[in-house]
């Protein structure tokens, strides 16, 4: 029988490499991929809770909508959380789409520590209800 916590971590540790990745990249002046990688920490953290629902989406605005949903309308996360989720998101677009813009380093700093926040938060949350 397969490890009914697997995809919970599947889930966080991927996101953790995300996160790794994108410090990397940020380290060696990749802005862009660096707010990338960063998003993708997010969307994988709140994949991870969306299936504690038994919620799977393909498309990016369906997991924040989910997210919003099923974890912030019913307080089991902040409103600040949401906040981060989209900010780190539009990083992610304005890097990945507005290639005349790109983002200075110290918005990338920020926009790093802020998906690692948002993964660390989740990583609690699911640990607290013995999902991990």
């Amino acid at each position: 029988m397969k490890d009914l916590k697997e995809n919970y971590r599947l889930y966080i540790t991927n996101a953790h490499e995300m996160v790794e990745v994108a410090k990397s990249n940020l380290g060696n002046g990749y802005y862009s991929s660096a707010c990338n990688r960063a998003y993708y920490a997010v969307f994988y953290a709140a994949s991870a809770l969306l299936y504690s629902k038994g919620k799977s989406y393909g498309k990016h605005s369906a997991v924040i909508a989910a997210f919003r949903q099923y974890f912030v309308k019913t307080g089991q996360f902040a409103k600040k959380w949401s906040d981060v989720y989209e900010y780190v998101m539009s990083s992610r677009h304005s890097g990945d789409y507005e290639l005349s813009d790109q983002p200075e380093k110290e918005q990338v700093v920020d926009v790093v520590e802020q998906a690692q926040a948002f993964v660390t938060e989740v990583e609690k949350w699911l640990l607290d209800q013995d999902l991990l």
